[in-house]
């Protein structure tokens, strides 16, 4: 009885559904309705804040454990996300992504269990060189996430585009990508090498992963 009244309980949700047939044919989705349009100049005005405050630090390669800076291949500046301590705003994020995380497992059966996520900075003509998201003693993410909250204003001329390298996919090599505001681009963490060209001015984000175990 109670996996029957689960089932009343389930509610199609477009967006979600999108994301999956994109990421099944393709392997990356992008939807620029993600996340409202208040909800990215809030999260902007609360990067940008804790910016100017100081509190950012140089990207490393690696993850959270094992980490070296080496600037001739990234030059952002990030500050990692807690959930738990996270602040009004930030939980407008949170609130969406565990809301897509919690989809994806009952519809997909992605057994994701935890994320991470950070806020990221990249100063004009700063650029993070081709790589895979997943490491050699590390495979638990398992899709990848970028928010962009760059500018209203942001053109294709501005640069910073994200570049999926897709392998051949659908008879496609390299899908480009431009951060435009409010737009989010979701790709499989273990299979889509991927790189970010220079910017010709600031460039905003969050990014983070959906991680299994």
């Amino acid at each position: 009885m109670t996996e029957l009244y689960e089932q009343l309980d389930f509610i199609v949700n477009p967006t979600y559904e999108k994301v999956i047939e994109d990421i099944l044919e393709n392997g990356y989705s992008i939807v620029d309705d993600l996340l409202s349009e208040s909800t990215v100049n809030a999260l902007r005005t609360d990067l940008l804040n804790k910016y100017e405050d100081d509190l950012f630090k140089k990207a490393a390669i690696g993850n959270r454990t094992n980490e070296v800076i080496q600037t001739g291949k990234r030059g952002d500046f990030i500050l990692w996300m807690e959930e738990t301590n996270s602040n009004a705003i930030q939980k407008l994020f949170f609130d969406r992504i565990n809301d897509l995380a919690a989809y994806l497992n009952r519809t997909c059966f992605l057994g994701i269990l935890r994320k991470e996520f950070h806020y990221a900075v990249y100063p004009e003509g700063k650029f993070y060189e081709r790589h895979l998201d997943t490491f050699q003693n590390d495979d638990r993410r398992k899709l990848s996430i970028v928010c962009y909250l760059n500018e209203d204003d942001w053109m294709p001329e501005h640069g910073g585009e994200l570049v999926l390298y897709l392998n051949g996919k659908n008879g496609e090599e390299s899908k480009t990508i431009y951060p435009f505001p409010g737009r989010a681009v979701i790709f499989e963490s273990r299979d889509l090498e991927h790189e970010v060209k220079p910017a010709k001015r600031e460039r905003l984000s969050i990014t983070g992963w959906l991680k299994t175990r």
